[in-house]
Formats: structure tokens, C-alpha cells, sequence
């Protein structure tokens, strides 16, 4: 289990493993063993990445090429690495095998070509080869080995660190694995200050088929814990922690759970009655509200409108407790007071809700401006997204996103107006650079929450490693893509899928319901029995090279909704059925 999570780039919150690089290096191994998780240490970094060897490792394990060795007496060393000098280790034996190098004398060549010491790495590699050929191995041949050392110390690592490393790896992964929600629970509360981190773990949560219910004054704690899915039973969910909440601090958390401890809040004026108003003054509670741990007691509109009065109600009723006043008819004072009730009033709009919890959280999570855009946004970023733009610098990329924040500055050379925007998506957020006429020109469009296309270059400035900003050329609203045919629908088809009589004929028929602009993709694996051709007759053609089983229809069109998708999968089975983009 550990592995086929690995495997499948499932990586987030892993020891070593959650950059997008190691996550991408996992995949394209297919790694399947500790020894893998040991090199992937060792190769995701420079000097093989730049030199190549990473990818040779990764072909060779897979079998795409064939394993040599620079030397038969080398098979030993190199067997577990596919031929590929990977360790500091590796070379100290090789000295040792290879010339008789003593033990002491190897690790001086380690240091040497560790060290990036051309002197001492000439002198001692000159000693190699002098060696290598005393005891039979021929010049040539030692020259290129002593090469291969040498390219080696650009990148040579210590195979106990790296073994050190993958355990802590596997262990975190084997939690991962086994207990899911715990982990991620734990995960989440670790990084419960950072708004970032916190936004792409609860992405990375959804695929485990875990929820990440919103904070309840009835059951969060300071914490993200795991709790009980309350419309999935025997399934675990993640209830959000208080403690993430602005301005809500410990003293006002440690109030909330211990006012619940012998009976859950009935009540908006319950809770209130029974929490300390000194620790949770109106703006606390305002916080709670809008990011909706008081659901349970009322509406967040009502709340909000209401909360002066019930306070106030709240605060008296208190007061005549704690006095022991008691009514002209014998009982308590507070019990037989009128019933306060809360102000029947409009409810927040979507978007009013959502910019609360975004002031509140730092993110939104009842929902998300790019909700109805989801498999649009999935479809984008299988290339590009806020989190992997390091490894698209000086590449043009395409984000869909919302604008969190806009900062408009001006230039000192020109004097003209330019904007620093961040911006979010599903798994996390960047920054976008936007200058002279591209703002001019687009600004109406850059206004905060709404869903954009931007399109623009990441940053190559070394500068930059850690957060490559975005420079933009252009923005559409997301509104606008599906209908440009840019964006068709792909239904693939395996030969064993089974397929209801008549599945295609309907699904042609939703097809010619939804007419548009994008293109519509069939792809049938070799072999299918159901040949190679578009569906009901509709031959088409082959769409590239890279999906020589793929065709495009030509004759039909359709518009991409996400209705039409959700009903063609609904048919078809699965999740075969997807936005592409049109090459």
C-alpha cells in the first residue's frame, strides 16, 4: 500500500517527498521497494538531474534500457543502482576493487571530487588510473571510469544519509497509508498558522476520500481532529480546528469546550449564556460566525444581525444567575424570561459568505469561487498550478484562479501604474506580476474573487526559486473558455469495459442535446472490440502521434459542461470521460 501511494504521486506531507520534483521522480520510476525511496534521495538533486543520470536510473529500472556496468568487476557494486553510480559509497568500493585502494585512500578521493578540489581530484584520480592498470584493467578504460568519479562529485551523496532519510520517509508514508485521516488531521494542525499549506493539505485530503468538515463550536477543538462523517457513516472525517480561526485565541477556545462538556449547545442564546463573554467578546464571536462554526446554531445572516441583542440578553441573564434573583412567582429569574429569538433576515450570498470565511480563514471552506469551474481547473492544471511553478520557470503557462489580493503600485522609471496580485486555485496560491498596458488594459477584469484564465511566463530569476511569480499577458474570464473551443470532452473506452446495450446511441444523443464550439474525442485502447472509429459511424481521424488510439469526431461539436460530463460518466461508468484541451 505504502508504494502504490508513492507510486501514484500521492505524496503530500511526506518526509522528503512532497516537492512536486520527488512526487514526479516516484511516478516515472514506479517505485516499489525501500531501495528506491533511498535513491530518489540521492538523485533529485543537481548534479544528476543536470547531468542526466536521474533518468537514466529511471529507464533502466523500468527496462526502457538495458543495464551496462563500466566494468564486469563493478557488477556487484552497481547491480542495485541499474549500472548507475549513485552513492559516495559506490566509489569508494570501486577505488578499493578496481585499483586497491585501502579504505583511507578511498574516502580521500571521496573528499577530493566531494569537494570540487581540482588539484587533489587530478592527483588522486591520476594515482586511480596508474592503480587500475597495474592490476589489469586497460587505460581507456580506467580514464572513463575515473571520468564517471569525477562527473560523480558534482553530485555524490552519502548512501547513510539517504538511507536515513527514506526511513523516516517510509514511516510517514506507512501512516499515510494506514491511517489516512489521523495523518492528515495531524498534518493539517501542524501547519494550522499557515494559510498555504493548510489550503493544499486539504486539497491533497480529497482524493483519500477524506472530508474536511467546517469548524463547529459543538465539536472542534483547537486543532484539526478526526471525527465521525456525519452523512457517511463508518467513514472518518477531519473537523477544521478552531484554532485556525483569526482572532480566536486559546483562553476562547478552552472557554467553548469546557462550556460543552456535560451538553451540547442547544441554542445560539445557550451558547452564549454559557461560554465566558470576557473571553469571547462580540468580535470573537463575529470571527466564529463568519467562518461558520456557529452553523449549527443559526444562519450566519441572523447571527450576524442578531448578536447585539442576544448578547446584551445573554449578559443579563447572567448577571441575575450570578445575583440570585429569583422571579415574583418563586422560580429563577433567567428560566422565565421572554425567549429571544433571532432576526429573520436575507442570507449571504454566496459570494458574501465565501469573502467572510476568506477574511476569517484565510481560505474558503463551505465552498470556492472555482467550485462550478472544478473539472475545468483539474483539467488545467494536469500542467500547470500555483504549487509546481517552480518547475515551469521561463515556460508560458495557463492557471485558472481567483484574485485574492491586489496590491496596485507605481513605477519610479515611468511613472505608470503596475499590480502585484495573488492569486489562489484549489491547491494553493502564487503571485502574478502584471505591468504597463496588460493592466491598463485588463483591470476591470482583475477584481477580487472572480474566476480568470490568466496566461503568462514564470519568472527564471534564480531570485525567485521559492515563489516564481506569474509575469501575465492576458486574462479571460473563466466564464468565457468552455464556449471558444479551446476545451473539448474525451470519452476513453477500454476493451473490457462493460458497456449497456445501447450505451453509445444515448450518449450520441446527449451529445447532439449539448451542441457547441469544443471538440469531442473518442479513445479506444488497441484490441477494443469496438474498433478504432468514432462512435455511431462518425470515422474522424487519428488526433497526434502521442495518442495514436485517439479521434477526433468530424462531425460533431459539442458544448463542455460539467453537466454533460457527470451525465456521459453516469452512462459510460467510471471517471472515463473528461475535459481536454484542443491541440
Amino acid at each position: 500500500a505504502v508504494y502504490e501511494m508513492l507510486a501514484a504521486g500521492r505524496t503530500s506531507g511526506v518526509f522528503q517527498f512532497e516537492s512536486s520534483l520527488a512526487t514526479d521522480k516516484l511516478r516515472a520510476m514506479r517505485c516499489d521497494r525501500f531501495d528506491d525511496l533511498v535513491a530518489v534521495n540521492a538523485l533529485i538533486r543537481p548534479g544528476p538531474l543536470d547531468s542526466g543520470m536521474t533518468d537514466v536510473y529511471i529507464k533502466r529500472k523500468r527496462g526502457l534500457d538495458s543495464v551496462d556496468y563500466p566494468h564486469p568487476d563493478l557488477q556487484e557494486i552497481l547491480e542495485p543502482t541499474y549500472g548507475v553510480i549513485t552513492y559516495q559509497e559506490q566509489v569508494m568500493r570501486a577505488a578499493n576493487l578496481l585499483a586497491g585502494f585501502s579504505l583511507a585512500e578511498a574516502d580521500v578521493l571521496r573528499k577530493a571530487v566531494g569537494k570540487k578540489d581540482a588539484d587533489l581530484t587530478d592527483r588522486v584520480l591520476g594515482e586511480f588510473v596508474k592503480r587500475a592498470v597495474e592490476r589489469g584493467v586497460a587505460k581507456p578504460k580506467a580514464g572513463e571510469i575515473a571520468k564517471l568519479i569525477r562527473t560523480f562529485g558534482r553530485y555524490g551523496f552519502n548512501k547513510a544519509h539517504s538511507v536515513a532519510y527514506a526511513l523516516l520517509s517510509y514511516r510517514t508514508a506507512w501512516l499515510k497509508a494506514h491511517y489516512p485521516a489521523e495523518f492528515m488531521a495531524g498534518l493539517l494542525s501542524s501547519e494550522i498558522g499557515s494559510t498555504d499549506a493548510v489550503v493544499s493539505y486539504i486539497a491533497a485530503a480529497r482524493p483519500l476520500g477524506i472530508r474536511v468538515l467546517p469548524p463547529s463550536v459543538r465539536e472542534s477543538g483547537y486543532r484539526f481532529t478526526v471525527v465521525d462523517d456525519p452523512d457517511d457513516p463508518g467513514r472518518s472525517a477531519i473537523r477544521f480546528g478552531l484554532g485556525a480561526i483569526k482572532g480566536v485565541g486559546h483562553s476562547a477556545i478552552r472557554s467553548i469546550k469546557a462550556a460543552r462538556e456535560d451538553a451540547p449547545f442547544e441554542s445560539f442564546i445557550d451558547f452564549l449564556e454559557r461560554i465566558d463573554l470576557r473571553l469571547n467578546n462580540a468580535r470573537v464571536i463575529q470571527a466564529l460566525i463568519g467562518a461558520g462554526a456557529l452553523d449549527d446554531l443559526g444562519d450566519r445572516a441572523a447571527l450576524t444581525e442578531g448578536l447585539e441583542v442576544m448578547l446584551n440578553e445573554a449578559q443579563l441573564r447572567r448577571q441575575e444567575a450570578e445575583s440570585g434573583q429569583t422571579s415574583l412567582f418563586g422560580g429563577d429569574a433567567a428560566e422565565t424570561r421572554p425567549e429571544v429569538e433571532l432576526p429573520v433576515v436575507p442570507a449571504w450570498s454566496e459570494r458574501d459568505r465565501l469573502r467572510e470565511e476568506k477574511e476569517r480563514l484565510g481560505f474558503y471552506i463551505s465552498g470556492h469561487p472555482l467550485e462550478r469551474y472544478r473539472d475545468l481547473v483539474d483539467m488545467y492544471a494536469l500542467e500547470a498550478r500555483t504549487t509546481n511553478l517552480r518547475e515551469r520557470r521561463d515556460r508560458k503557462v495557463e492557471v485558472p484562479c481567483v484574485i485574492t489580493e491586489t496590491s496596485v503600485r507605481t513605477a519610479r522609471k515611468d511613472g505608470r501604474e503596475w499590480a502585484r496580485l495573488t492569486i489562489e486555485d484549489f491547491h494553493g496560491t502564487a503571485t502574478t506580476l502584471v505591468f504597463g498596458d496588460v493592466w491598463q488594459k485588463n483591470r476591470g477584469l482583475l477584481t477580487a474573487d472572480r474566476p480568470v484564465l490568466i496566461a503568462g511566463t514564470v519568472s527564471g530569476n534564480s531570485r525567485d526559486d521559492d515563489d516564481p511569480p506569474i509575469f501575465l499577458d492576458s486574462v479571460r474570464p473563466l466564464a468565457d473558455v468552455r464556449d471558444e473551443g479551446q476545451v473539448g470532452i474525451l470519452i476513453e473506452l477500454r476493451e473490457d469495459d462493460p458497456l449497456e446495450p445501447g450505451a453509445f446511441g444515448r450518449a450520441r444523443a446527449l451529445i447532439e442535446a449539448s451542441p457547441g464550439r469544443g471538440p469531442l474525442y473518442l479513445d479506444v485502447k488497441a484490441g477494443s472490440s469496438q474498433g478504432n472509429g468514432g462512435a455511431n459511424g462518425d470515422p474522424g481521424g487519428p488526433e497526434d502521434d502521442a495518442h495514436p488510439s485517439r479521434f477526433k469526431s468530424a462531425t460533431l461539436r459539442v458544448a463542455p459542461t460539467s453537466n454533460l460530463v457527470e451525465e456521459l460518466r453516469e452512462l459510460l461508468g467510471g471517471s472515463g470521460v473528461r475535459l481536454v484541451r484542443n491541440r
